[in-house]
């Protein structure tokens, strides 16, 4: 740049020449004055107003304000010369903050930088946004940084530089980026060929899903399929191999991603994460001499064994992680051993089994005495979350041991821990009492006032404790030096419970007296205060050293602290009173047990940062129960088997075609709006509307196979079976055009998961050819009944990025299988069974034929689609359709249902009963049978 323009060489020379700082100020002084001369004259060319801007820019980087330039560089950017655009750009990202008033006269200029053709353009613009964008900046160009980014024919470098730049504009100004708006289209970046845009998005799309977790839920499925990619099939160019680690920075990145979201649920996506986390920790198993590559491969293992934590904390693979833990617990590198100390921390805090922590014990209480603090603070945090019944003497020992030798900063949540664990694994309360005035001892000035508090209320809860209590504090108090904490210890548990203790040698209550009273002279006036109420029961309880507390008394009324005057006051005149006086004892009364209450000691370690959580993950399973098929049975007394026509026609009472009354109203669709927002809300793409869409769903509905959807560009297909609660779809996704579909995604939405299970067998492939077909399987599992089919969402890009968003035709009727009937046994369960709720039934208007009959073929095709077998010779009435099929569920087990449909031909009605022992069934099995029958619904 300076070899171009002679003038602006020459003053950085003279500036460089200035021995002193006068000199220097003055030649500044000097060009800025010419400086200013010429923009005021005006009539400057292009390479003028450049120079001179590249002086202002030298002169406000040596740290000298400026107040001159602003218009020049701002006219320097609408150049169409690269080098003074860049002279004008640099200009604005120094000299302009995000709120100045001429940032709105620039704004026109980078827009119309955005859309050009021109890369260099599109960089220099990312640039000045990324740096500057203000609030106002953002709502402008958000839209058009986000078009380039999207944009196929944006080059790989724009398109990494817009994704840095919306995630800058995101970071600052979330409010003005419409995240969950843009978020499919921004995670089927992720699946771009060049791994420096799939970094960038990566980068931009953890932002965001932080927010929008939903919205952003798909991304779940990208990370892992990349990861696949990355580790098991190597896809990837050299280029990004850092040590023979593939992008190792992607790896973190998409291993933390996923740690944003709940466990999939998915067995394809579980199996292959799992594969994914078994090679990364198999690839760690033997270290390499090279730093670089160990580096990088600790940095993804880590982020590995956090995501296998939060998986399951009980499968194999974290139990290989506690044997590379161990490992790294024991390495030479000080960040390996804090890494390791704090993954194996997190692992603790979750696990239920500590076993194989535990066998690595010894070291990780060395790591105590590491030379860097902070491995000594994960290594405290790593003892606090292994402890358990076991364990607690010897790591409460430890850490009491430790605490002596330890730095101030760690000493106050040591204290904590230690006071926590104490109380929280003490096996007996002899050691609890114990450890804690052993704590008091070691280190005083670091124990709260939760602390002594909590040690109170569980010696005043604990009545066998007491006598304990008082001989241990008062030997304590004993030793020369006795921190204050345990002198209000002391004052509290000698004032309530040293009569338990008086008669025994060397504890009379003289030299308790003598003890407490020789540690009061050096305490603040609250625990002086403490111990004045200590005297007084002293008085009511040891009436022979009372003279001496009341000279205690007596000396207290002259102080001038206010609270110690008035207690001594009010107590002199409480030991003044006659011995036969009542009063005394009744305000001298043993405290009360307390109330049992949490620890405040856990809520002070919350506050501090310092606490885990030790509770492990929980994991619900399903249990699979097959139940025997519920059809009421026959009575005994052979009035079913009969079979005669009295029978028949008295189970078929009610039944007339021109009676309404027992019918219950329509069961109505749920309202489209209703269940577009829903979805949306879900983050899953609205459906797909069209009178073919519709159409071509309701006939899948009844038949095994066909098509679910199709457009110019794609069609999928369906092919069905199923047995039992199971079921097996293959769906056939084809590109009709001769583009390939790029950034592939499909994804399953169950409304019910606790009662339908809907998966992919493998992740869909991210690239289907031109005029090429892909085939993707799908396992079905009925577990209780449901009302809404499962949702496919499809998104791909072909030239611009396409969504369709469909129901599959899985509906509780493909669990049906055929039951064979007679007639007898027909309607004595039709009877058993009764009306409503179990029945459900509904009239509706049918069409004819031509010749004015109506089409039975029809009838019994639909409803034998629905997997209902139709039993012929049953019904009386030979218009009739009478049908039973058994339902199979894994959880609800086996339900019966029988259906009769009475076609009236003169009113252009037909009445449909569907009866099972299941309301829920009967309800939907007549929306659903009905469906393509009504004349309504045809039309």
């Amino acid at each position: 740049m300076a070899t171009n323009m002679r003038g602006l060489t020459q003053f950085i020379a003279d500036i460089r020449g200035a021995r002193v700082r006068e000199l220097e100020e003055k030649r500044i002084n000097k060009e800025m004055a010419n400086i200013r001369k010429r923009f005021k004259d005006g009539n400057l060319d292009g390479y003028q107003k450049k120079k001179y801007v590249a002086k202002v820019i030298f002169t406000y980087i040596l740290g000298y304000k400026v107040d001159v330039g602003h218009m020049e560089a701002v006219n320097l950017i609408s150049s169409t010369k690269y080098s003074e655009k860049q002279i004008g750009y640099l200009a604005v990202t120094l000299l302009m903050h995000e709120n100045s008033d001429f940032l709105r006269l620039v704004v026109n200029s980078i827009r119309k930088d955005l859309n050009d053709n021109n890369e260099i353009s599109n960089c220099l613009a990312l640039h000045a946004i990324a740096n500057v964008g203000g609030q106002e900046m953002a709502e402008a160009l958000a839209e058009d940084v986000h078009r380039l980014l999207i944009s196929p024919t944006s080059p790989t470098f724009v398109r990494k530089k817009a994704a840095l730049t919306l995630l800058r504009l995101y970071r600052k100004h979330p409010d003005v980026i419409p995240a969950a708006e843009w978020a499919l289209r921004i995670v089927s970046l992720m699946d771009d060929g060049d791994l420096g845009v799939v970094v960038c998005v990566t980068s931009l799309v953890m932002a965001m899903a932080q927010d929008h977790l939903d919205a952003y839920a798909v991304c779940y499925t990208k990370a892992v399929d990349r990861l696949n990619k990355l580790v098991i099939e190597h896809e990837y160019s050299a280029a990004y191999a850092y040590y023979k680690v593939p992008s190792p920075w992607l790896q973190v990145k998409l291993l933390r991603l996923l740690q944003y979201y709940p466990p999939s649920e998915d067995p394809t996506i579980r199996t292959v994460m799992y594969k994914v986390l078994e090679t990364i920790m198999n690839n760690c198993a033997e270290p390499s001499r090279n730093v670089q590559h160990n580096n990088a491969q600790h940095a993804v293992l880590f982020e590995a064994i956090s995501l296998a934590i939060q998986l399951d904390t009980n499968s194999p693979l974290v139990n290989t992680a506690a044997i590379l833990l161990a490992r790294f617990i024991s390495s030479k590198e000080t960040n390996v051993r804090y890494l390791g100390l704090d993954t194996m921390a997190q692992l603790a805090a979750r696990t239920e089994n500590l076993d194989a922590i535990k066998k690595h014990q010894g070291t990780i209480i060395l790591s105590l005495r590491d030379k860097d603090i902070s491995v000594r603070r994960r290594a405290l945090d790593l003892l606090y979350s292994m402890c358990d019944t076991e364990n607690s003497e010897l790591i409460v020992g430890e850490l009491l041991r430790y605490l002596k030798i330890a730095d101030y900063g760690l000493r106050e949540e040591m204290v904590l821990k230690i006071a926590i664990l104490t109380e929280k694994y003490a096996g007996t309360y002899k050691w609890y009492v114990d450890t804690i005035l052993e704590l008091l001892s070691a280190a005083g000035d670091h124990v709260g006032e939760e602390v002594w508090y909590r040690v109170v209320q569980i010696v005043t809860n604990t009545e066998d404790l007491q006598a304990y209590a008082a001989k241990v504090v008062f030997e304590y108090l004993r030793s020369p030096s006795s921190h204050e904490s345990l002198v209000k210890v002391g004052g509290y548990i000698l004032g309530e419970y040293g009569h338990l203790i008086a008669n025994e040698p060397g504890y009379n209550p003289i030299e308790q007296f003598q003890v407490l009273h020789s540690k009061s002279q050096f305490c603040a006036a609250p625990t002086r205060a403490l111990l004045l109420s200590t005297y007084i029961k002293w008085v009511n309880v040891f009436p022979e050293i009372k003279p001496q507390l009341v000279n205690v008394f007596e000396r207290y009324r002259h102080v001038l602290d206010v609270d110690l005057q008035q207690r001594a006051c009010e107590f002199y005149a409480l030991a003044s009173r006659p011995e036969d006086d009542e009063l005394l004892q009744n305000v001298c009364e043993e405290i009360p047990p307390f109330p049992p209450r949490e620890s405040a000691l856990i809520g002070r370690l919350k506050t501090k940062g310092g606490d885990k959580s030790d509770t492990p993950l929980e994991r619900v399973s399903t249990k699979k129960m097959a139940k025997k098929p519920t059809f009421p049975q026959p009575n005994g007394n052979g009035t079913a088997a009969n079979g005669n026509a009295n029978d028949i026609t008295s189970s078929l009472m009610g039944l007339e075609i021109t009676s309404s009354s027992n019918a219950q109203s329509p069961s109505s669709q749920p309202d489209p709006s209703q269940t577009l927002t829903a979805l949306a809300e879900k983050g899953i793409s609205m459906l797909t509307v069209g009178p073919n869409v519709e159409r071509w769903f309701d006939k899948l509905l009844y038949s095994t196979e066909g098509v679910l959807y199709e457009d110019v560009q794609i069609q999928i297909g369906i092919k069905s079976r199923y047995h039992g609660h199971l079921g097996q779809l293959a769906i056939y996704m084809g590109n009709k055009i001769s583009a390939p579909f790029t950034s592939f995604t499909a994804t399953l939405h169950v409304d019910d998961p606790d009662a339908l299970s809907a998966t992919f067998a493998k992740i869909a492939p991210s690239t289907i050819a031109p005029r090429t077909q892909s085939q993707q399987l799908v396992h079905v599992e009925c577990k209780k009944p449901f009302t809404k089919p499962p949702t496919l969402s499809v998104s791909y890009l072909a030239g611009a990025h396409q969504t369709i968003a469909v129901r599959l035709p899985i509906v509780l009727t493909k669990f049906l299988e055929h039951v064979k009937l007679g007639q007898a046994d027909f309607f004595e369960r039709w009877r058993l069974i009764g009306g409503p709720p179990r029945e459900a039934q509904q009239i509706f208007p049918i069409t004819l034929d031509e010749s004015g009959h109506v089409d039975r073929t029809k009838q019994r095709q639909v409803v034998s689609g629905f997997n209902l077998n139709v039993l012929d010779g049953i019904d009386p009435n030979p218009n009739n359709i009478v049908a039973a099929g058994i339902l199979h569920m894994s959880n609800d087990g086996k339900v019966g249902c029988l259906m009769r449909l009475e076609p009236n031909p003169e009113a252009k009605l037909c009445r449909i009963t569907v009866r099972s022992t299941s309301e829920d069934v009967a309800a939907e099995a007549m929306k659903l049978v009905m469906k393509p029958l009504n004349a309504d619904s045809l039309s």
